[in-house]
This record gives C-alpha cells, structure tokens and sequence, in this order.
C-alpha cells in the first residue's frame, strides 16, 4: 500500500495534487518518467508522470485532473488513504544536458509533468524561457514552482483573465523571433504540441514532446500506447514518453483518442479534442 501524506486541490477542484509514500521509486526515479496507479481491487491502472520526487523522504508527488470514473475515485482518497498499487519508474528519463537556450512549454496538467524537467534542465546549466497556459486563470497550477525553475516565466489565458491573452503557441513565437533558441521542450494536450511542433520546424529548433497515449500495462506488452514516429510504430510506455516533435504523427495519435471521447465518454487529455477552438 502507498499512503498519501499531502493532498491538495487545484483548479477550482479539477486537478488534484497528491505527495505519495513510494521510497523505492523515489530513489531510482528521473524527470520525465511515470508511474501508473490503481486505487482500489476495482480500479483501473492509471499512467502519471512524476510531477517530483523526495528520494530523501520517500516520496513521488503525482497530479491528475478528474475526467472520468478512475480519476473521481482517486479525488475521495484523502491524507492517510493509500493506493493500493503504485509501479514505475517507467518510461525513458528526459536527455538532459547543457544546449544553451531552452524554452519550455506546458498546457494544462502538462505544466506539473513540465516542472521536474524545467527545474533539471536549470540545473544543468541552461538558460530556461517557460511558457505555462490554461483556458482561465483558476486553472493555472504550479505558477510558483515554475517561476523557481526558470529564469523567465510567460503566464497565458485563453481568455485573457491572467498574463497574456491567447495560445501558448502566439508566445512562443515571440520568443523564436528573437533568435538563439536552441531546444523546445513542450508537454501538454495534443493540438498544442502539434501546434507548438509545426512552428519550430519552421524556425529549425529541436523539439521534444511527452506523449499520452492510453496505456493499459506500461510495459509495452498491450500495444495500446502505438504512436507512429517517423513512419514506425512506437510504444510510448517504454520508447517514451518523449518523442522528437517533429516525426509524430499527431493526426493519428488524436485519431485514437477521440475514439475514446466519442464512444466512452471518457477525455485522455486536458482540453477535448473535439472542440475546435483547441484543435488549431
């Protein structure tokens, strides 16, 4: 069992914070890597990116948003409830090494799997521009985390009601114009990344993405996670999560998570894909 010893809500209560006993992951554990959890007999296993780790402590903090069944059961576990399963770390750990200017671009609940890396590629010597976004400003988490893990950090709003009005994509450019950016690290819905992917290719900058397929044993075996980059088949579970942004075949990857909007009701991501206004 894997007690949970912080809890907090985030984001008008849609997104949950949780600070989870797990000494063993915490220790081996590396930014860009998950965890997947169940909360109960009946629960179904749950892919999380470590939102941070406390190897000295022993524990592994996740955050989730609430959108369908599973994530409504984790929202009733409270401080001193324990999920009944918690395994990782899995998937492949970010590349972090010094390249000079980094930008830094999270959407959503992307922003808590974006901190960890933030905050290592700071350590390692880079230069951090973050750019965090959310369709309202009581939306917007880990805004202070962020701003310790850069050196710039450029809040926007869909709707405009905190920092800059409109599409973390509109900042972005700004930042490229100004030239020697040499890496873009971004994680978030889908669209947004596809979004963000397409202009840096314009501009010729490196670009990393952490996908989200649906994943069912985190070990490659189901198959369920197949995203195609550059023309192969690959398993974000344990080729992943991060991806080159410029070889995913994004329309593909929306493809299969619409499936699952349209016929069990259930949202994989953030923003919902079928709207248009996050589909740019």
């Amino acid at each position: 069992m894997f007690k949970i010893i912080k809890r907090e809500e985030m984001a008008e209560g849609t997104v949950v914070l949780n600070e989870v006993e797990a000494p063993k992951i915490a220790r081996k554990a590396k930014p860009g890597q998950f965890v997947i959890l169940k909360a109960n007999e009946e629960g179904e296993r749950i892919p999380l990116t470590m939102a941070e780790t406390d190897p000295e402590n022993g524990t592994i903090t996740i955050v989730y948003m609430i959108v369908g069944k599973s994530t409504a059961l984790f929202k009733t576990l409270q401080v001193g409830d324990s999920y009944q399963d918690v395994i990782g770390p899995l998937g492949k750990p970010t590349e972090i090494e010094k390249i000079g200017n980094v930008v830094c671009v999270g959407g959503g609940t992307g922003i808590a799997v974006m901190h960890p890396i933030t905050r290592a590629l700071k350590e390692g010597g880079n230069h951090i521009t973050a750019i965090v976004g959310s369709r309202t400003k009581d939306l917007l988490i880990l805004e202070e985390k962020m701003k310790q893990a850069s050196h710039e950090l450029l809040i926007c709003t869909d709707d405009g009601s905190y920092g800059r009005e409109g599409f973390v994509t509109e900042a972005l450019k700004d930042v490229l114009d100004k030239g020697d950016t040499q890496m873009v690290v971004a994680i978030g819905p889908v669209p947004m990344m596809k979004f963000v992917s397409k202009m840096t290719a314009e501009y010729g900058v490196k670009t990393i993405v952490s996908l989200n397929p649906i994943m069912v044993d985190g070990t490659g075996m189901c198959g369920g996670c197949r995203v195609t980059v550059n023309g192969q088949t690959k398993f974000a579970c344990v080729d992943g999560p991060e991806f080159d942004g410029h070889k995913v075949d994004y329309d593909e990857l929306m493809l299969r998570l619409q499936a699952y909007c349209e016929d069990e009701k259930r949202c994989y991501d953030d923003f919902c894909l079928l709207k248009p206004e996050y589909a740019r």
